[in-house]
């Protein structure tokens, strides 16, 4: 194994790794430092997140800085500010030993004069998101053009969320001769482009399988029924006492009102995404790092950057659009050599989602059967067990009142004791989880079961946190502008029958809805033959689409059983013009389907 001093890094900064507890290089470091440092050579670098490339990149640069010099010389480009923030921190971290090095970070969400003035001092590496630069670069408030070396940290990430345009204003203000470093968890064509685009030459570097996982995280999955997901979420959870983990939506108003719930049931919970100010994610992150939390509730974008080190698992709630998203989700786990779980919950048409996973990343996915009461309690109470076994005593705080207690206390026996502390510790867990129902789908079966209540909640140790305000909800992560609507030809205009009634959905495209999706949906409802289905009109958080009148209650119950990615369908039915006896039967119909089911639940 080599060393940092093997790799060429001086002696003031070995002194701050040391200082921060890194001994020895990480593969990625290995490889980059030196072409950095010796060959001065572009390079593109293939690694997932928690290999240590802020390190790869930082070292190097950080070395060959001329401190004398108050010009821009590094220029690190970041997806969010939360990883600008870590990267600028990392950075100043190397050159704690280094006198003069100035480094500012750049970015939305902060007082942009502030950052300009910083920028007056001197800022020898500037650490800045791509949307918050271009803007001060138009306002001449930033001077790029002298700098010798350009890091594009997280590349695939910045140009998911749609920063070409910006990237390229930036890459343009740069000079023609200066090295550039590109670092990417996945090499996407968009990357590929990147790097033929603004590099000479560039030396790849791939630490681990190209586009794969990392070796220290094992994936597993949970088949669900679509209507039992987040009776199923916390299932899982409270077979994991000691888990720190962070859940992923896929859309804000899914991320805030998932935590809502978990916070309502006693789960120490909050949310992350773009609706929160800056304050309000600061303070979210202060809890999260001190384990005042231990489950974040965050979208793909608000959780780019995190510094979380010893995430015990990475839950998805949903599976994100792109593939690629799930190597960055997974990615937040197994860090830094510990091992770490990713975990799917998937119903039977999101399969096929998991086989893909698997072809992509070179790894094999684990099915796992979702915990029944008695596992969860089992698992508890061993729990239990070892807070009290490894509990620290001071004698001189107990001391005074053990006498007092354990007169209190010298009428039970061991036994009853032990019993007395099982009971109490675990009364609301055995009493819901003795009658409760088994969450596993059956063999053959093809639609959800009725929703359930379940779980008793819980504290993790402690009680409830306070709910903070927050902004209006809506919308999917980034703000994108509204589509033309999907509209395909009624059955009138395709001279079928207009016997038809329409059926308004509360789900959309953002919730990952297509025309596939709801003719599937109809033709599961069995005993009916082949149903006509009409128009489909798809829009962003709703869909209408025409089915035939004469089987409103049945198509009615196809939905409100359904559920699409984590969200539970409610429909609104709207009858085409057509003889009124014909429409009131069928109104008549649909009530009376409704309240013989809602009898049988």
């Amino acid at each position: 194994m080599s060393t940092f001093a093997d790799l060429g890094i001086s002696s003031e900064i070995i002194s701050a790794l040391t200082d921060l507890g890194f001994t020895e290089p990480t593969p990625i470091q290995e490889q980059a430092i030196p072409l950095i440092l010796k060959n001065h050579a572009d390079i593109v670098s293939l690694a997932q997140t928690g290999t240590g490339k802020t390190a790869a990149f930082g070292l190097p640069l950080i070395q060959l800085l001329d401190p004398a010099s108050r010009r821009t010389q590094g220029l690190v480009l970041c997806p969010t500010r939360e990883l600008c923030m870590q990267v600028s921190r990392d950075l100043e971290s190397f050159a704690r030993h280094i006198n003069g090095i100035n480094i500012v970070a750049i970015y939305g969400g902060a007082s942009i004069e502030q950052q300009s003035r910083e920028l007056r001092r001197g800022a020898h590496i500037i650490v800045a998101t791509p949307g918050r630069l271009r803007d001060m670069i138009r306002r001449n408030l930033a001077d790029i053009a002298a700098v010798r070396f350009v890091v594009l940290d997280e590349a695939d990430e910045m140009l998911n969320m749609g920063f070409q345009e910006e990237l390229n204003g930036i890459l343009a203000e740069t000079p023609k001769e200066k090295n550039t470093l590109l670092f990417s968890a996945t090499m996407s064509r968009e990357v590929a482009d990147i790097a033929s685009k603004y590099m000479s030459k560039p030396v790849e570097i791939t630490v681990g399988t190209r586009n794969a996982g990392s070796e220290t995280i094992s994936h597993e999955y949970y088949l669900i029924h679509p209507r039992d997901r987040f009776a199923s979420l916390k299932r899982v959870l409270d077979s994991c006492p000691e888990i720190y983990a962070i859940i992923f939506c896929r859309t804000r108003m899914d991320t805030q009102e998932i935590a809502d719930k978990l916070i309502q049931d006693g789960y120490k919970a909050d949310a992350l995404h773009g609706d929160l100010t800056q304050s309000q994610r600061d303070l979210v992150m202060k809890k999260f790092h001190s384990r005042n939390l231990q489950l974040l509730v965050a979208t793909d974008v608000a959780a780019r950057g995190l510094d979380v080190s010893d995430l015990t698992h990475v839950i998805n709630y949903s599976l994100p659009d792109d593939t690629a998203n799930y190597t960055h989700r997974s990615g937040r786990t197994g860090r830094a050599g510990r091992t770490g779980i990713s975990v799917v919950l998937v119903d039977s048409r999101e399969l096929y989602k998991i086989r893909q996973l698997e072809s992509r990343l070179k790894r094999q996915f684990q099915q796992r059967q979702i915990p029944n009461g008695p596992e969860i309690c089992q698992k508890q109470l061993v729990s239990l067990i070892g807070r009290i076994s490894g509990a620290a005593v001071d004698e001189e705080q107990v001391g005074p009142l053990y006498a007092e207690v354990a007169g209190q206390l010298e009428h039970l026996s061991r036994e009853e004791l032990v019993k007395k502390i099982i009971a109490l510790e675990f009364g609301r867990f055995m009493n819901y989880y003795k009658n409760a129902p088994d969450l596993n789908p059956k063999a053959g079966e093809r639609r959800a079961a009725p929703p359930r209540s379940d779980g008793p909640g819980r504290t993790f140790g402690g009680g409830r946190e306070t709910k903070r305000p927050f902004a209006a909800r809506g919308g999917s992560e980034g703000g994108r502008e509204e589509r033309p609507k999907r509209s395909f030809p009624t059955a009138g205009e395709r001279g079928e029958s207009k016997d038809f009634a329409q059926f308004h959905l509360n789900v959309g495209r953002r919730n990952g809805i297509l025309p596939e999706n709801l003719i599937s949906t109809i033709n599961e409802v069995t005993g009916c033959g082949r149903i006509k289905v009409g128009k489909i009109e798809i829009q962003r958080n709703t869909a209408m689409l025409e089915g035939e009148s004469r089987y409103i209650a049945q198509i009615v119950n196809a939905f409100e059983r359904a559920d699409f990615n984590g969200k539970p369908v409610t429909v609104r039915v709207v009858q085409d013009e057509r003889p009124a006896y014909r429409g009131d039967r069928a109104a008549d119909s649909g009530r009376k389907f409704r309240r013989e089911r809602e009898q049988h639940r």
